[in-house]
Protein backbone atom coordinates (compact mmCIF):
# COMPACT_ATOMS: atom_id res chain seq x y z
CA UNK A 1 0.00 0.00 0.00
CA UNK A 2 1.13 3.59 -0.92
CA UNK A 3 1.43 6.26 1.52
CA UNK A 4 -0.26 9.37 0.78
CA UNK A 5 3.05 11.27 0.56
CA UNK A 6 3.64 8.76 -2.27
CA UNK A 7 0.08 8.57 -3.94
CA UNK A 8 -1.06 12.14 -3.79
CA UNK A 9 1.99 13.14 -5.88
CA UNK A 10 1.42 10.54 -8.75
CA UNK A 11 -1.24 11.37 -10.95
CA UNK A 12 -0.42 14.67 -13.09
CA UNK A 13 -4.46 15.04 -13.38
CA UNK A 14 -4.90 14.92 -10.06
CA UNK A 15 -4.15 17.53 -7.11
CA UNK A 16 -4.69 16.06 -3.26
CA UNK A 17 -4.15 17.81 -0.03
CA UNK A 18 -5.15 16.56 2.93
CA UNK A 19 -5.56 18.00 6.64
CA UNK A 20 -7.02 16.19 10.07
CA UNK A 21 -7.58 13.51 7.75
CA UNK A 22 -9.60 14.97 5.31
CA UNK A 23 -8.88 14.39 1.81
CA UNK A 24 -9.48 17.25 -1.01
CA UNK A 25 -8.94 15.76 -4.39
CA UNK A 26 -9.19 18.33 -7.01
CA UNK A 27 -9.19 16.89 -10.87
CA UNK A 28 -7.99 19.32 -13.77
CA UNK A 29 -6.42 19.47 -16.84
CA UNK A 30 -2.85 21.33 -17.24
CA UNK A 31 -4.19 23.38 -14.32
CA UNK A 32 -7.93 24.14 -14.86
CA UNK A 33 -10.85 22.64 -15.64
CA UNK A 34 -10.90 18.62 -16.00
CA UNK A 35 -10.93 17.51 -19.79
CA UNK A 36 -11.59 13.68 -21.00
CA UNK A 37 -10.63 12.68 -24.04
CA UNK A 38 -10.26 9.24 -25.57
CA UNK A 39 -9.31 10.46 -28.81
CA UNK A 40 -6.12 12.10 -28.09
CA UNK A 41 -5.00 11.06 -24.64
CA UNK A 42 -2.23 13.61 -24.77
CA UNK A 43 -3.66 16.35 -24.83
CA UNK A 44 -5.47 16.04 -21.81
CA UNK A 45 -3.58 13.32 -20.19
CA UNK A 46 -4.18 10.39 -17.77
CA UNK A 47 -7.96 11.31 -15.95
CA UNK A 48 -9.56 8.09 -17.80
CA UNK A 49 -7.04 5.76 -17.12
CA UNK A 50 -5.63 7.25 -14.29
CA UNK A 51 -9.04 8.01 -11.87
CA UNK A 52 -9.93 4.46 -10.89
CA UNK A 53 -6.35 3.81 -9.84
CA UNK A 54 -6.46 7.13 -7.57
CA UNK A 55 -9.68 5.98 -6.18
CA UNK A 56 -8.04 2.57 -5.49
CA UNK A 57 -4.95 4.29 -3.48
CA UNK A 58 -7.47 6.48 -1.45
CA UNK A 59 -9.81 3.77 -0.63
CA UNK A 60 -6.89 1.89 0.70
CA UNK A 61 -5.43 4.50 3.28
CA UNK A 62 -6.84 3.92 6.65
CA UNK A 63 -5.78 7.48 7.49
CA UNK A 64 -8.25 8.81 5.45
CA UNK A 65 -11.73 10.02 7.15
CA UNK A 66 -13.65 11.51 4.87
CA UNK A 67 -13.03 12.39 1.09
CA UNK A 68 -13.85 16.18 -0.80
CA UNK A 69 -13.70 15.78 -4.46
CA UNK A 70 -13.98 19.27 -6.74
CA UNK A 71 -12.36 19.94 -9.96
CA UNK A 72 -10.01 23.50 -11.07
CA UNK A 73 -11.43 26.64 -12.89
CA UNK A 74 -15.22 26.92 -13.41
CA UNK A 75 -16.56 24.21 -14.55
CA UNK A 76 -16.15 20.51 -12.89
CA UNK A 77 -15.86 18.72 -16.19
CA UNK A 78 -15.94 19.18 -20.41
CA UNK A 79 -15.73 19.24 -22.32
CA UNK A 80 -19.41 19.86 -23.87
CA UNK A 81 -20.36 16.45 -25.60
CA UNK A 82 -20.33 16.54 -29.75
CA UNK A 83 -18.72 14.14 -32.86
CA UNK A 84 -19.10 10.37 -32.82
CA UNK A 85 -17.25 8.35 -31.16
CA UNK A 86 -14.76 6.70 -33.42
CA UNK A 87 -14.62 2.98 -33.51
CA UNK A 88 -12.23 0.52 -31.71
CA UNK A 89 -11.51 -2.92 -32.46
CA UNK A 90 -12.89 -5.28 -29.48
CA UNK A 91 -9.14 -5.54 -27.85
CA UNK A 92 -9.14 -1.33 -28.24
CA UNK A 93 -12.78 -1.38 -26.56
CA UNK A 94 -11.80 -4.06 -23.61
CA UNK A 95 -9.09 -1.59 -22.60
CA UNK A 96 -11.84 1.27 -21.59
CA UNK A 97 -14.65 -1.43 -20.90
CA UNK A 98 -11.87 -2.54 -18.22
CA UNK A 99 -10.80 0.90 -16.99
CA UNK A 100 -15.04 2.34 -16.71
CA UNK A 101 -15.73 -0.48 -14.82
CA UNK A 102 -12.39 -0.65 -12.11
CA UNK A 103 -13.11 3.46 -12.09
CA UNK A 104 -16.61 3.40 -10.38
CA UNK A 105 -16.34 -0.14 -8.39
CA UNK A 106 -13.13 1.62 -6.63
CA UNK A 107 -14.99 4.98 -5.72
CA UNK A 108 -17.84 2.68 -4.73
CA UNK A 109 -15.14 1.08 -2.79
CA UNK A 110 -14.13 4.06 -0.74
CA UNK A 111 -15.21 3.05 2.98
CA UNK A 112 -15.14 6.70 3.99
CA UNK A 113 -17.80 9.02 3.34
CA UNK A 114 -17.34 11.29 0.23
CA UNK A 115 -18.42 14.77 -0.61
CA UNK A 116 -18.26 15.99 -4.15
CA UNK A 117 -18.39 20.03 -4.76
CA UNK A 118 -19.53 20.62 -7.97
CA UNK A 119 -18.11 23.82 -8.65
CA UNK A 120 -19.97 24.24 -12.35
CA UNK A 121 -21.04 22.40 -15.27
CA UNK A 122 -20.74 18.87 -15.27
CA UNK A 123 -20.44 17.91 -19.35
CA UNK A 124 -18.46 14.65 -19.01
CA UNK A 125 -18.80 11.58 -16.89
CA UNK A 126 -21.21 13.48 -14.48
CA UNK A 127 -22.89 10.27 -13.03
CA UNK A 128 -19.38 9.52 -11.12
CA UNK A 129 -20.45 12.39 -9.16
CA UNK A 130 -23.83 10.73 -8.00
CA UNK A 131 -21.69 7.72 -6.53
CA UNK A 132 -20.70 10.32 -3.87
CA UNK A 133 -22.81 9.99 -0.70
CA UNK A 134 -23.27 14.17 -0.20
CA UNK A 135 -23.26 16.47 -3.25
CA UNK A 136 -23.25 20.28 -3.20
CA UNK A 137 -23.46 22.31 -6.27
CA UNK A 138 -23.01 25.95 -7.50
CA UNK A 139 -25.40 27.66 -8.69
CA UNK A 140 -24.38 28.02 -12.09
CA UNK A 141 -23.61 24.11 -12.14
CA UNK A 142 -25.16 22.10 -14.82
CA UNK A 143 -25.89 18.30 -16.02
CA UNK A 144 -26.31 16.46 -19.03
CA UNK A 145 -25.19 13.32 -20.22
CA UNK A 146 -23.91 13.37 -23.86
CA UNK A 147 -23.62 9.67 -25.25
CA UNK A 148 -26.65 9.62 -27.16
CA UNK A 149 -25.49 13.17 -28.87
CA UNK A 150 -22.10 11.28 -29.89
CA UNK A 151 -24.28 8.27 -30.98
CA UNK A 152 -23.11 6.19 -28.50
CA UNK A 153 -25.20 3.65 -26.23
CA UNK A 154 -25.28 5.34 -22.28
CA UNK A 155 -23.94 1.94 -21.19
CA UNK A 156 -20.77 2.41 -19.15
CA UNK A 157 -22.57 2.95 -15.74
CA UNK A 158 -25.11 6.02 -16.66
CA UNK A 159 -27.68 3.46 -17.21
CA UNK A 160 -27.56 1.91 -13.84
CA UNK A 161 -26.80 5.27 -11.93
CA UNK A 162 -29.46 7.98 -13.30
CA UNK A 163 -32.58 5.85 -12.68
CA UNK A 164 -31.03 5.41 -9.33
CA UNK A 165 -31.04 9.37 -8.58
CA UNK A 166 -33.61 10.70 -10.51
CA UNK A 167 -36.20 8.27 -11.36
CA UNK A 168 -36.68 5.22 -14.52
CA UNK A 169 -39.00 7.45 -16.62
CA UNK A 170 -36.99 11.09 -15.81
CA UNK A 171 -33.81 9.39 -16.36
CA UNK A 172 -34.79 7.26 -19.60
CA UNK A 173 -35.99 10.95 -21.00
CA UNK A 174 -32.75 12.88 -20.10
CA UNK A 175 -30.86 9.54 -21.37
CA UNK A 176 -31.96 9.66 -24.99
CA UNK A 177 -32.64 13.57 -24.98
CA UNK A 178 -29.19 14.55 -23.63
CA UNK A 179 -31.32 16.95 -21.85
CA UNK A 180 -29.40 19.49 -19.89
CA UNK A 181 -30.80 20.34 -16.48
CA UNK A 182 -29.35 22.77 -14.17
CA UNK A 183 -28.47 22.67 -10.15
CA UNK A 184 -31.71 23.89 -9.23
CA UNK A 185 -33.56 21.18 -11.41
CA UNK A 186 -31.31 19.07 -10.08
CA UNK A 187 -32.06 19.88 -6.72
CA UNK A 188 -36.08 18.99 -7.22
CA UNK A 189 -34.72 16.07 -8.29
CA UNK A 190 -33.27 15.42 -5.28
CA UNK A 191 -29.38 14.55 -7.13
CA UNK A 192 -27.48 17.15 -5.19
CA UNK A 193 -28.46 18.43 -1.86
CA UNK A 194 -27.01 21.72 -1.43
CA UNK A 195 -26.62 24.82 -4.02
CA UNK A 196 -24.63 27.57 -2.84
CA UNK A 197 -23.16 30.54 -4.27
CA UNK A 198 -19.57 29.46 -5.70
CA UNK A 199 -17.29 31.58 -3.19
CA UNK A 200 -18.75 29.73 -0.57
CA UNK A 201 -19.16 25.83 -1.64
CA UNK A 202 -15.80 25.10 -0.73
CA UNK A 203 -16.32 26.44 2.60
CA UNK A 204 -19.76 24.05 2.97
CA UNK A 205 -17.79 21.26 1.60
CA UNK A 206 -15.12 21.76 4.18
CA UNK A 207 -17.83 22.03 6.97
CA UNK A 208 -19.66 18.93 6.50
CA UNK A 209 -16.50 17.06 5.56
CA UNK A 210 -15.17 18.58 9.37
CA UNK A 211 -18.73 17.42 11.27
CA UNK A 212 -17.72 13.47 10.14
CA UNK A 213 -14.11 13.32 10.40
CA UNK A 214 -15.35 14.01 14.17
CA UNK A 215 -17.48 11.31 14.66
CA UNK A 216 -16.11 7.89 15.29
CA UNK A 217 -13.94 5.96 12.02
CA UNK A 218 -15.43 2.87 12.36
CA UNK A 219 -19.36 4.91 12.04
CA UNK A 220 -18.25 6.54 9.56
CA UNK A 221 -16.86 3.74 7.59
CA UNK A 222 -19.26 1.04 8.11
CA UNK A 223 -22.45 3.93 7.49
CA UNK A 224 -20.49 4.40 4.10
CA UNK A 225 -19.92 0.74 3.24
CA UNK A 226 -23.58 0.37 4.21
CA UNK A 227 -25.28 3.23 2.07
CA UNK A 228 -23.41 2.13 -1.21
CA UNK A 229 -23.89 -1.59 -0.83
CA UNK A 230 -27.40 -1.52 -3.48
CA UNK A 231 -25.41 0.73 -5.83
CA UNK A 232 -22.47 -1.98 -6.01
CA UNK A 233 -25.01 -4.84 -6.73
CA UNK A 234 -26.86 -2.51 -8.92
CA UNK A 235 -23.46 -2.01 -10.58
CA UNK A 236 -22.09 -5.39 -10.45
CA UNK A 237 -25.41 -6.84 -12.30
CA UNK A 238 -25.47 -4.18 -15.01
CA UNK A 239 -22.77 -2.31 -15.97
CA UNK A 240 -20.71 -5.00 -17.76
CA UNK A 241 -24.00 -5.40 -19.72
CA UNK A 242 -24.36 -1.96 -20.72
CA UNK A 243 -20.71 -1.65 -21.63
CA UNK A 244 -20.78 -4.71 -23.82
CA UNK A 245 -23.81 -3.22 -25.63
CA UNK A 246 -22.38 0.23 -25.77
CA UNK A 247 -19.19 -1.41 -27.26
CA UNK A 248 -21.34 -3.56 -29.69
CA UNK A 249 -22.78 0.00 -31.05
CA UNK A 250 -19.52 1.20 -31.35
CA UNK A 251 -18.14 -1.76 -34.09
CA UNK A 252 -20.79 -1.12 -36.04
CA UNK A 253 -19.40 0.43 -39.61
CA UNK A 254 -22.77 0.40 -41.02
CA UNK A 255 -25.63 1.57 -38.86
CA UNK A 256 -28.08 2.72 -41.70
CA UNK A 257 -28.31 -0.66 -43.31
CA UNK A 258 -27.45 -3.24 -40.57
CA UNK A 259 -30.73 -4.18 -39.56
CA UNK A 260 -32.17 -4.34 -43.49
CA UNK A 261 -29.30 -6.39 -44.50
CA UNK A 262 -29.42 -8.95 -41.41
CA UNK A 263 -33.06 -9.62 -41.18
CA UNK A 264 -34.73 -11.01 -43.72
CA UNK A 265 -38.68 -9.44 -44.26
CA UNK A 266 -41.91 -11.62 -44.51
CA UNK A 267 -41.89 -12.36 -47.84
CA UNK A 268 -37.87 -14.02 -47.86
CA UNK A 269 -38.66 -16.63 -45.09
CA UNK A 270 -39.43 -19.92 -46.27
CA UNK A 271 -41.41 -22.22 -44.08
CA UNK A 272 -39.66 -25.96 -43.37
CA UNK A 273 -41.95 -28.82 -42.98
Amino acid sequence: MLTFDEYSQKYPCIRMERRNGILLMTTHSRGGTLQWSYIDPEAYPGIYYHLGEAFHDIGSDVENKVVIWTSAGDAFSGPPPSGKSPPRSPRGWERSNWKGRHMQMSLLDIDVPVICAVNGPALKHGDLIFLCDIVLAAEHAEFQDGHMLCDTVPGDGAHVIYPIVMGLSRARYFLLTSEKITARQALELGMVHEILPKDKLMARAWELAEMLAAKPPLVTRHARTLLVQGLRRKMLDMQGFGLALEGLANLDDDPADTLQRDFPGPTEVKLRR
